[in-house]
C-alpha cells in the first residue's frame, strides 16, 4: 500500500488522508526501508508540500519527512519551521528534526525559546505555544545540558517529610535524634533538625520538603502552576544551594487516574514554567528536582519538593542487583527491628544470600564475626562479591544449596529472605521450602541461636516453630498490611 499511498500524494488526490496513511504505514520499519527505497533519495515532491495551503498538509508532510531520518533535510525543515505562521504546526516541525543533529541551529532556537517566554499568548495560543516551548527545551538539553545546582544546605533545619514503612513508623523514628517529629500514616514530620542528622538514616524510602501554599485544587491544574511558581519554591531552592535559577523540574501526581495524568501534568508544568518567568523549566531528561504532588481525600493536594542535588550515599555499595533483590531499605528495617535480638561477633549464615544485601545491612547494624552467604544462582553469588566489596564488608560467598551444605561449626544467627511463589515455584512448593528450612536450620544453630527470617508467608514459619518444637517465634514485625510480609524472630533452643 505505500506505493499506492505516495502515488496518490503525487496526484494530489486525498493529499492530506494519504500523508496521514502513510506516516501510519512507515511505523513499522520494514516499511520505512520501503518508502525510503521507493523515494531513492527523492523527496522534492513532499519538502514541495511544505507550502501546501493546508497547514495540516504541511504538518503531516513535515513529521513524514522527519521520520526519513536525512540529515540533508534538515535545513529545508528547519526553514519552513521559521516560516510557520500556523501556530498549531510548528511544533511539529521540531518533532521532525529532533532526532537530526541540530546543532547549527541552536542559536536560532534559544533566541525563538527566549522571545516566546518573553511573550504572553492569548488565550487560545497557550496550548500551542507552550507545546512549542516544550519541543525547543528538549531539543537544547540534549546540547547544552544545565549546570547542576551544587546543595550546600546541609546545617540548614527545613522541615522535612520522610517517607517510611507505614507499619513500623515509630522504628525509623526512634533514629531521629535531633529537633522533633511527628509520626503520620507512612510518615514522619521532622521540624529543628540538620539536613545532615537526618540523612544517614537508613530506614527511609524518600525525603521530601513540604512546600508551604494556598490550596491546590485537583481540577484546577494551571492554578495549581501559577501558585506553586509564587510559593516558597524558588526561596527554598536558593535557600538549599549554590547558583541562581533555572531549576529544572518534572511533575509528579500521586492518586491521580493515569488516563488524567500527561495532560494534567502539562497544564501544571506550562503554567509554572510561564508565572516563574522560566525560573522552573521542565525537562523529562535533565531534571534535578521532583515536585511530588499528593492528592487528599478533599479533592486538594499537598505539595513536595525531592531534591537529585543531594548525594544519597546510603546504599552506594549496591551496584548489582536481581529480579528478587531484596530493597536495601526493607533490609536495614529488618535489621533495626532484630537489634534487640543480634549478637556482636556473631558467626552468621544467609542461606538464600541473593546479591548480599540482608547480610551487609545486618552486619552494619552490629558488627559480626563471620558471615557466610550461600545462593544456588552463581550470578547472584558473583554480584553479591562485587556489592560486599564496596560496602568494605567480608562474607564468605559459597554457590550452594541450603539442603546440602555442611559446616565444621555452627552459627549464631541465620538470617534469610525465604523465596517466595512465582512463575518458577508454586506456593505449595514455598510451604515445603518453609517446612524443610526450619528443619534444616537446625543442623546449623549454636544453644541459643536466633532465626531472622523476613517472610512473605509468616502463617508458614508458625507452622514450622510449632512442628518443629525446640524452635520458639519471639516475636513477629508486620511490614505490609496487604501482602502481610513479616519479619520473624525465632529463637532456637535443644
Amino acid at each position: 500500500m505505500i506505493r499506492e499511498y505516495y502515488e496518490a500524494v503525487c496526484a494530489e488526490n486525498e493529499t492530506r488522508a494519504n500523508l496521514i496513511a502513510l506516516r501510519s504505514a512507515v511505523k513499522d520499519e520494514k516499511e520505512k526501508r520501503a518508502f525510503a527505497y521507493l523515494l531513492g533519495g527523492d523527496f522534492s515532491v513532499l519538502c514541495r508540500l511544505l507550502e501546501h495551503e493546508d497547514p495540516k498538509v504541511r504538518k503531516n508532510a513535515a513529521l513524514l519527512l522527519g521520520e526519513m531520518e536525512s540529515e540533508d533535510l534538515l535545513p529545508v525543515l528547519f526553514d519552513s519551521y521559521k516560516k510557520e505562521k500556523t501556530l498549531f504546526v510548528r511544533p511539529d516541525y521540531l518533532k521532525a528534526i529532533a532526532g537530526m543533529d541540530c546543532e547549527a541551529f541552536l542559536d536560532e532556537m534559544e533566541e525563538q525559546l527566549e522571545m516566546l517566554r518573553a511573550k504572553e499568548p492569548l488565550p487560545e495560543e497557550k496550548k500551542h505555544v507552550s507545546a512549542e516551548i516544550r519541543m525547543l527545551q528538549n531539543i537544547l538539553l540534549k546540547y547544552r545540558s544545565p549546570r547542576p545546582h551544587v546543595f550546600h544546605g546541609y546545617d540548614i533545619m527545613e522541615p522535612m517529610l520522610l517517607l517510611v514503612n507505614r507499619e513500623q513508623t515509630k522504628a525509623v523514628a526512634d533514629e531521629i535524634k535531633e529537633g522533633t517529629h511527628t509520626l503520620l500514616k507512612g510518615g514522619i514530620r521532622v521540624k529543628d533538625a540538620k539536613i545532615r542528622t537526618i540523612l544517614p538514616i537508613r530506614t527511609y524510602s524518600e525525603l521530601l520538603f513540604p512546600i508551604r501554599t494556598k490550596t491546590l485544587l485537583v481540577n484546577a491544574p494551571e492554578e495549581i502552576g501559577k501558585q506553586l511558581a509564587v510559593s516558597e519554591l524558588t526561596d527554598l531552592m536558593m535557600r538549599l544551594h549554590e547558583g541562581k535559577a533555572p531549576y529544572y523540574f518534572r511533575i509528579e501526581p500521586k492518586g491521580l487516574d493515569d488516563a488524567k495524568k500527561g495532560n494534567w501534568i502539562r497544564k501544571v508544568s506550562d503554567a509554572l514554567e510561564q508565572e516563574s518567568q522560566a525560573a522552573w523549566i521542565n525537562s523529562v531528561s535533565s531534571y534535578e528536582t521532583e515536585i511530588r504532588l499528593l492528592m487528599k481525600k478533599d479533592g486538594t493536594m499537598a505539595a513536595f519538593l525531592k531534591l537529585y542535588t543531594i548525594p544519597d550515599q546510603r546504599f552506594a555499595y549496591r551496584v548489582e542487583s536481581i529480579g528478587s533483590s531484596m530493597n536495601p531499605v526493607n533490609a536495614a528495617l529488618c535489621a533495626q527491628l532484630a537489634r534487640p535480638w543480634l549478637k556482636e561477633h556473631a558467626q552468621i549464615l544467609d542461606p538464600f544470600c541473593g546479591v548480599g544485601t540482608l547480610l551487609i545491612e545486618r552486619n552494619r547494624a552490629l558488627a559480626a564475626k563471620t558471615m557466610y552467604g550461600l545462593d544456588i544462582f552463581g550470578d547472584a553469588i558473583e554480584k553479591a562479591k562485587r556489592n560486599t566489596a564496596l560496602a568494605n564488608c567480608r562474607v564468605n560467598y559459597i554457590q550452594r544449596d541450603f539442603f546440602t551444605f555442611e559446616h565444621d561449626y555452627l552459627f549464631d544467627e541465620i538470617i534469610t529472605d525465604l523465596p517466595q511463589a512465582s512463575a518458577s515455584r508454586t506456593k505449595e512448593e514455598i510451604h515445603h521450602l518453609y517446612l524443610s528450612f526450619f528443619e534444616k536450620a537446625q543442623q546449623h544453630l549454636n544453644d541459643g541461636g536466633i532465626v531472622i527470617l523476613y517472610a512473605a508467608y509468616p502463617q508458614y514459619a508458625a507452622e514450622a516453630v510449632r512442628r518443629y518444637e525446640n524452635f520458639r517465634m519471639e516475636k513477629t514485625f508486620l511490614l505490609n498490611e496487604k501482602t502481610k510480609m513479616t519479619l520473624c524472630i525465632v529463637r532456637y533452643q535443644k
